[in-house]
């Protein structure tokens, strides 16, 4: 399969869409940092990010889904980890830092998370 063919996956192209917003949105973040608090633009990012997948999830009229209660907890710290105190550390730390270093660092993300698995998998 060629580049061009590849292009034709939808998952591609939503892949690569998302790999663009994701790169531009730390120098803009960088930007309203100056007139916007840390907390108040983690939390309106975040809040952008659930109503654009509520209307995601409403225009394809995805099924119900169901979560056992002994998940309850996992999802409820996935949610304050990566929801709650995540963003907020991701703002403050804008704060102090050029947006062109921060995005270098948030490309390590990936890198860093594979190794997490990777260690916890191989105990």
């Amino acid at each position: 399969m060629n580049w061009k063919e590849g292009l034709r996956q939808p998952g591609v192209l939503a892949a690569l869409g998302a790999a663009v917003l994701f790169g531009a949105g730390t120098p803009l973040a960088k930007l309203l940092l100056d007139s916007v608090s840390p907390w108040l633009l983690a939390g309106l990012l975040y809040l952008g990010s659930g109503v654009g997948l509520m209307l995601y999830r409403l225009l394809n009229r995805a099924p119900a889904v169901s979560l056992p209660c002994q998940e309850v907890p996992w999802l409820a710290g996935a949610i304050g980890a990566g929801g709650v105190v995540g963003p907020v550390l991701l703002m403050l730390g804008l704060t102090g830092m050029p947006a062109s270093g921060a995005s270098l660092l948030l490309n390590a993300e990936g890198v860093f998370t594979a190794l997490l698995v990777w260690c916890s998998a191989n105990k």
